[in-house]
């Protein structure tokens, strides 16, 4: 594999242990070599993930809709950071990119990401 999609949460009201495991997850990614792939947010487990694959020099590509940009706080450090118009174009696009999926711990719109994936 060479690139993950991972689905994940861009709140601030995680439980850290949250937070460790996406830290955790994001700096394996980095030592494999593999290319994360994320909802472009610099906030919450979204910003926790993209850090850590960062911080150990690997790459990291956000999707973000132009709607979400400033509200989402996209990430300015990113590897590639995709614009896109509509939270279903986010997902095709994340889809595309990817050779398999992640989900970590968060609301209804990660659940939401992982089951349109399944289906």
């Amino acid at each position: 594999m060479k690139r993950i999609t991972v689905f994940c949460g861009s709140s601030h009201r995680t439980h850290p242990s949250y937070t460790d495991v996406a830290i955790e997850l994001g700096q394996f990614l980095a030592d494999q070599n593999i290319t994360l792939v994320y909802g472009g947010a610099e906030v919450g487990l979204m910003g926790a993930l993209a850090d850590a694959v960062l911080s150990k020099g690997g790459k990291a590509i956000g999707v973000i809709p132009r709607f979400l940009q400033t509200k989402e706080i996209a990430h300015d450090e990113l590897s590639e950071l995709i614009l896109v118009d509509s939270m279903h174009e986010r997902k095709k696009k994340m889809n595309d990119l990817c050779d398999g999926f992640i989900t970590l711990p968060r609301g209804f719109g990660t659940l939401e990401e992982l089951f349109e994936v399944l289906t």
